[in-house]
């Protein structure tokens, strides 16, 4: 793609710190954006509350504050830089957050400033849980059967209707925070009542447990333009019902067939192109290991 020459000075989001446990690839995502921005000749601008990141270092951007990343934070620094962009989908679940929580309040559109890379409509149907799932029926790919709850009884409804176990999703949440599996109603009650309340948006999706399928991930990137391509496939060790951040991950995949891997591999081409995403995506499915039977779990419109 040609450079943008109405890209001059933007605001990076970064990762804040790394927690043990938790993977570290945004911090390093956030590093390469702002050599590369920085490289084009655009003027730099970074938030990241860790210090001991090498985002945080002089060379990497022309201004770094070293903050807690909140939307008062955020805010503080646009009236102060006037970037014209923001970046927020190199800096993990918060970033991304931050950036759809400004631009739905009317405060980018109100300080002149763009939000670069995937647009907030293709945010909310990759990270709406309803809103997804309409978009994948749309195109024609499968889904775990599950329905949205905003309460409690609701989610009791919902699990009577399909048969449990099931799992709980939390919509917007960072690594599945309130969500579990739950056998039986008692559980059902408690674990939804901890999503309710750890989602932003009061919103938890309640879907059926498929345990023992293998959990596959494609990489994948998007231009505005529509090309798109496969960064890498991946593997989880561990079968579904164990979380991925649990788990070790191993890129390639290697126990898929080839009609398995490019199954799959067109799934994901189709799911990112109907969502509109505009950089990176990470698109995780289930697969049966008995069948060609597959069902995308989720996408996290960022990298």
């Amino acid at each position: 793609m040609p450079k943008r020459s109405d890209i001059k000075k933007v605001l990076v989001i970064g990762s804040g710190p790394i927690v043990i446990g938790q993977a570290a690839e945004f911090d390093y995502a956030g590093a390469q954006a702002c050599r590369v921005l920085k490289d084009a000749g655009v003027n730099v601008v970074l938030c990241n509350s860790n210090p001991a990141t090498i985002m945080t270092d002089k060379a990497l951007a022309d201004e770094i504050y070293l903050e807690p990343l909140t939307l008062e934070t955020i805010k503080r620094i646009i009236k102060k830089e006037r970037p014209d962009s923001l970046l927020a989908s190199l800096g993990g679940q918060t970033g991304l957050t931050i950036g759809c929580q400004l631009a739905k309040e009317g405060f980018l559109d109100e300080w002149g400033v763009k939000l670069i890379g995937t647009k907030v409509d293709a945010i909310d149907r990759a990270e709406d849980r309803e809103l997804f799932k309409e978009t994948m029926q749309k195109i024609g790919q499968p889904v775990v059967p599950s329905d949205i709850a905003y309460t409690v009884e609701e989610c009791v409804a919902v699990a009577n209707k399909i048969g449990y176990p099931v799992i709980i999703r939390p919509a917007f949440t960072l690594g599945g925070a309130g969500g579990g599996v739950a056998y039986n109603e008692e559980e059902l009650r408690s674990i939804s009542h901890n999503g309710l309340m750890l989602s932003p948006i009061t919103q938890v999706l309640v879907e059926k447990y498929i345990y023992g399928w293998k959990e596959i991930e494609f990489e994948v990137l998007r231009d505005s333009h529509g090309n798109v391509i496969t960064v890498c496939s991946m593997e989880n060790f561990d079968p579904v019902g164990i979380h991925t951040g649990d788990s070790i991950v191993v890129a390639p995949a290697l126990t898929l067939a080839d009609k398995e891997y490019q199954m799959l591999r067109s799934a994901s081409l189709k799911i990112i192109t109907e969502l509109g995403i505009e950089g990176g995506c990470n698109c995780q499915f289930a697969l049966n290991p008995d069948s060609f039977e597959y069902s995308v779990i989720e996408v996290n419109p960022r990298v």
